[in-house]
């Protein structure tokens, strides 16, 4: 039998309500398949472990953390405890950086039966792979001057390296879905990055000659997420077009309650880590009436990463099935509370596995 040791955030918030959730549909899942075992080991970290000790997370953490198979990470972030950009950089983006996780993957797909606000949304299934290091979210820049001569510089840092690595991932997957992959690209209006961005592309697709590509700006390929979804396959963006994207990408799904994400490290070093996209919503916690969906697509996406990928379709398949029988929370139009729906996508996977 393999064993996976997994590290589990559940965060703040609704983390704490749908990280044992999509926990529980996880042991049910490699219960069924009989070949893996799950060890999982609980990490008390986020905002109310701040207000005791006046850090996101202990000072050990990442030499704790390294050695796990994957970690699964809740939502982060309570602004009414603490600043949003401590809880962020204290815990999500302190393990991405150290960690090596380069690249951040977000699927969205037509959910069965769920509606989207679209009106003829077509049977759309892509994958966005964000650059996740570096781009727009460099902390190149600063503050000078006060008053009205106060400057704001932000630096936008594109190498060489991160994008072609991106890209190279982003090629990879497309050979494995429809062979198509979108550059999410500016480069008519920010002079340098993006041209840069480009040429990388460009280069990048000499090796993969049976890929399709094509290259699009990032205000018209939104607008296309909104009128022809189904048109995508791959999309490739820096940092912040990745983050805007993606988020459209939920919206058009009916809710960003349900869309997952995961920060890959490719190089072997360390972990990868596996968040869904959703924010902790303190104003619901715990009434239990919060989605579920979106961590336990997240655990099919871990599984997915872990090799595991028969038994990652599984937990997909079982979570529409569920839905498609009008089984769903209230943010999705129906009136189940958090546990229902995870007992029943834990029935379902029993009903087609076991």
């Amino acid at each position: 039998m393999k064993t996976y040791q997994l590290a589990v955030i559940p965060g703040d918030g609704i983390g704490k309500e749908v990280v044992p959730s999509a926990v529980k549909v996880l042991q049910t899942a490699a219960t069924l398949h009989g070949g893996i075992q799950l060890e999982t080991t609980e990490f008390p970290w986020g905002c109310d472990y701040y207000l005791k000790h006046g850090k996101m997370m202990s000072d050990d953490g990442l030499e704790r953390l390294k050695n796990f198979d994957a970690i699964f990470l809740g939502a982060v972030g309570d602004p009414n405890k603490v600043p949003d950009h401590i809880s962020l950089w204290g815990l999500l983006i302190h393990i991405r950086r150290e960690f090596e996780q380069t690249i951040n993957i977000r699927p969205a797909k037509l959910f069965k039966g769920l509606t989207s606000p679209l009106v003829d949304p077509g049977a759309f299934n892509f994958l966005v792979v964000r650059e996740n290091s570096e781009g727009e979210y460099s902390e190149s820049g600063g503050r000078i001057h006060k008053e009205t001569d106060e400057i704001a510089i932000q630096n936008a840092i594109f190498t060489r390296k991160a994008t072609e690595r991106v890209m190279d991932y982003a090629f990879k997957q497309a050979v494995l879905r429809k062979g198509h992959v979108t550059s999410a690209t500016k480069s008519n209006g920010i002079v340098h990055s993006m041209p840069f961005w480009d040429e990388v592309f460009n280069d990048v697709s000499k090796r993969y000659t049976g890929v399709r590509t094509s290259s699009v700006h990032i205000d018209a390929l939104a607008a296309f997420f909104v009128t022809k979804p189904s048109d995508f396959d791959v999309i490739v963006a820096s940092n912040l077009f990745g983050d805007i994207l993606t988020d459209i990408g939920g919206a058009i799904m009916g809710s960003i309650g349900i869309a997952p994400a995961g920060n890959i490290n490719i190089n072997g070093k360390y972990p990868s880590m596996f968040e869904p996209v959703h924010g902790s919503a303190p104003d619901i916690y715990g009434k239990g009436i919060a989605n579920p969906i979106g961590q336990i697509w997240t655990a099919a996406l871990m599984l997915d990463h872990l090799g595991e990928i028969a038994l990652a379709r599984e937990v997909l398949r079982a979570m529409e099935e569920v839905t498609d029988a009008g089984i769903k929370t209230r943010d999705i139009g129906g009136n189940a509370t958090t546990d229902e729906v995870t007992n029943k996508i834990c029935l379902q996977l029993q009903n087609n596995i076991g």
